[in-house]
């Protein structure tokens, strides 16, 4: 097996030398297998972080958009390499996810110790949990043992990725499309405590927009031309104070309609979310119990597994 996660010749892990009943996932999947796997992952997006925090929150989006297309099964990863049309180039993941070259470079040093049997489904869902506790957030055990995909589907990242532009009914219906609750998309909207946007995601929230702060609204012009493709890909923090830190300021921060996306400030509009985004504001420990939940749920969404 190679070392990078981009190519469908490179995917497929063995999984023969692992304890875990297959099919499966568990947290010890490569205990016997790979027993340093998480010292590698940890230590290599520790590297990534302090040459760029937002890294972290660039590869939990990562597993994010991986999971939603066909379960997380890495196929985000794979080029579009001769007639295979790959997802990177689907609307939502085009010139806006980021973090591959970490992956790869994860990817290579657990090659170097544990060669072949480590799948970058795998490599992806530590690093977003990584990602997560390197920027403050919590800490949890993943579940392992999913197989890399050898297809992809453009369609269905264009179809079932959530775009910002959704109202709260549409974002329920595409998390439970996913069978993810309400109270999930909530607690895993608060991956959007870390990390930025482009302007052209939130242009239209901050210029047409009636349930926003008009001096956040004003403030967030200043790097987002009204008039498309001015300033598309200009970034702004989803939260202002404490950009690179996984906390609970993502949600303070629609109580105070400051909300860069409109599907953000969706959660919190006087309808069924508001309670729970209160809840949050109040009670850190809950948001990080329920995060962590949702994560490994999200984990869970259609996992390839066992020896094909």
């Amino acid at each position: 097996m190679g070392s990078s996660c981009r190519t469908c010749h490179c995917l497929l892990a063995l999984f023969l030398l692992s304890s875990a009943a297959y099919g499966q996932l568990s947290p010890s999947f490569y205990a016997r297998s790979c027993p340093t796997l998480q010292l590698i992952v940890r230590a290599t997006m520790l590297k990534a972080l302090l040459t760029e925090r937002r890294m972290g929150a660039s590869l939990l989006r990562l597993h994010f958009h991986d999971c939603f297309v066909q379960g997380c099964d890495g196929s985000i990863l794979l080029d579009d390499v001769g007639s295979f049309v790959g997802e990177k180039t689907a609307f939502p993941n085009v010139n806006s996810v980021r973090g591959y070259e970490v992956i790869d470079e994860i990817k290579k040093n657990v090659e170097l110790v544990c060669p072949g049997v480590v799948s970058c489904a795998d490599i992806a869902a530590l690093a977003a949990r990584d990602g997560t506790f390197l920027l403050g957030g919590p800490s949890w055990a993943v579940p392992l043992g999913r197989r890399d995909s050898t297809t992809a589907s453009l369609n269905e990242a264009n179809a079932d990725l959530p775009l910002p532009s959704l109202n709260l009914d549409q974002l329920i219906k595409a998390f439970g499309k996913k069978q993810l609750s309400p109270r999930d998309l909530t607690a895993l909207s608060g991956a959007h405590t870390i990390g930025f946007s482009q302007c052209v995601n939130f242009r239209d929230h901050i210029y047409n927009g009636t349930n926003i702060d008009p001096a956040f609204a004003t403030l967030r012009k200043r790097n987002c031309p009204a008039v498309a493709p001015a300033g598309d890909s200009n970034l702004a923090p989803f939260d202002m104070q404490t950009q690179l830190v996984f906390d609970n300021a993502y949600y303070r921060n629609l109580v105070a309609k400051r909300g860069l996306l409109h599907s953000d400030q969706e959660l919190f509009n006087g309808a069924s979310q508001d309670a729970l985004v209160q809840q949050y504001v109040a009670n850190p420990s809950l948001f990080a119990s329920d995060f962590v939940a949702a994560m490994i749920k999200m984990g869970n969404i259609g996992p390839l597994t066992g020896i094909i």
